[in-house]
């Protein structure tokens, strides 16, 4: 592994970079480390509120040789790569570890100039494993948009009155569409962002990331599973809850007990020192006690359709899903600063499913539940 690091991307999109540079710029741009030394290379309307970050040496395009590059007539997309080079060049690297998504087309100029890359997701997953105290107070912001989200759900069936097989608010039929439309009133009261979001009834529940529509029927679990993001921060946060308006039928019933006794038994194992995959195998446990299949008891070769097919987790930051996972395929010893998920769940294809989830974070002693919301499966 190389000791210098490159990171061309704009902190948007791309986690890596917001990590280095906490800051929302639209624009690619170039980051280095190097000898112990930070440096940003931007546009010079960017370069004041880089400034006052404080946090790195901050050199603008004029400073490569803009101006007379430009001059020359070059190639807007050559100027790109031009400006890069030079900025590479000017601090001798030889070397260095990139991310997974590290442009390709500069990738290539750059080893055509003899600098050797290495990608290393790895070290670049790692950076943002520990949240700073920035990100966590965002990711506490994002969370209590969350609960206030929820309530806007929660209220709406609180409301709804049964006929026959329909649910009616205001005399006309109740759907995710209506539920979606009050949530995102309250992520956007709460200085929020959630571009889409899982509200999804009865069979649509059991299907993975269906992010729901249409009608929400009585009797009928729904799946209401978001994940907003604080627009100061862009840092993120996960919940799930799970409800059902008029009578709860007897299975359903059950997996809430069953999901309800993994979530608390996986959050009070996790700890810093705790392998992962420790946790997920805890909750197998339990489901696979009470005859439910879960991805250790899955035929070889064939997808999992019932019962709990996914992993319990994962962490959560400036990415919804980022490292480490609680999964089958875990393989990282949780460290205090970690803030992962835990969501168990169990399904019928078909039919639904119920799962609940909090966000926790990983201290030396144990779990922080950040998550601060009821479990009623009823209203």
């Amino acid at each position: 592994m190389a000791d210098a690091v490159l990171i061309y991307a704009d902190s948007f999109r791309s986690p890596d970079m917001r990590q280095a540079v906490p800051l929302g710029v639209p624009d690619p741009f170039l980051y280095a480390e190097e000898n112990g030394s930070r440096h940003v290379f931007a546009s010079s309307m960017e370069a004041t509120r880089l400034r006052e970050l404080g946090l790195f040496d901050v050199h603008t395009s004029e400073d490569l040789g803009m101006d007379e590059l430009v001059a020359s007539g070059i190639d807007p997309r050559e100027l790109e790569a031009q400006l890069a080079l030079r900025a590479v060049g000017s601090l001798g690297l030889e070397c260095a570890s990139v991310p997974k998504d590290f442009p390709v087309w500069l990738a290539d100029r750059l080893r055509a100039e003899g600098i050797e890359l290495a990608v290393d997701q790895d070290l670049f997953d790692d950076r943002r494993r520990a949240k700073t105290e920035a990100q966590l107070a965002g990711m506490r912001r994002a969370q209590r948009a969350a609960e206030a989200a929820m309530d806007a759900c929660r209220e709406l069936l609180r409301r709804a009155e049964i006929r026959g097989d329909e649910l009616l608010l205001d005399g006309e039929q109740l759907t995710v569409e209506r539920v979606k439309a009050d949530m995102n009133v309250a992520f956007a009261r709460h200085d929020t962002t959630a571009d889409e979001y899982i509200v999804a009834p009865g069979a649509q529940g059991a299907v993975g990331h269906e992010m729901g529509s249409g009608p929400i029927r009585p009797g009928a679990p729904l799946v209401v599973d978001i994940f907003p993001r604080d627009n100061a921060s862009a840092v993120y946060t996960d919940m799930t809850r799970t409800f059902v308006v008029g009578d709860v039928p007897g299975d359903v019933r059950e997996w809430h007990r069953l999901v309800k006794e993994a979530l608390d038994a996986a959050v009070a194992e996790i700890r810093a020192g705790v392998e992962a995959r420790a946790v997920f195998d805890l909750t197998c446990e339990i489901f696979e006690a009470a005859g439910e299949p879960t991805q250790r008891t899955k035929q070889p070769g064939k997808p999992l359709a019932d019962g709990f097919f996914h992993g319990l987790g994962h962490g959560v930051g400036l990415e919804v899903h980022e490292a480490p996972s609680l999964g089958r395929l875990a393989d990282k010893t949780l460290v205090a600063g970690d803030v992962v998920t835990v969501e168990p769940g169990l399904y019928r294809s078909g039919y639904g499913g119920v799962r609940l989830e909090d966000i926790v974070l990983v201290t030396e002693n144990g779990a922080e539940v950040i998550t601060d919301y009821r479990y009623d499966l009823e209203l």
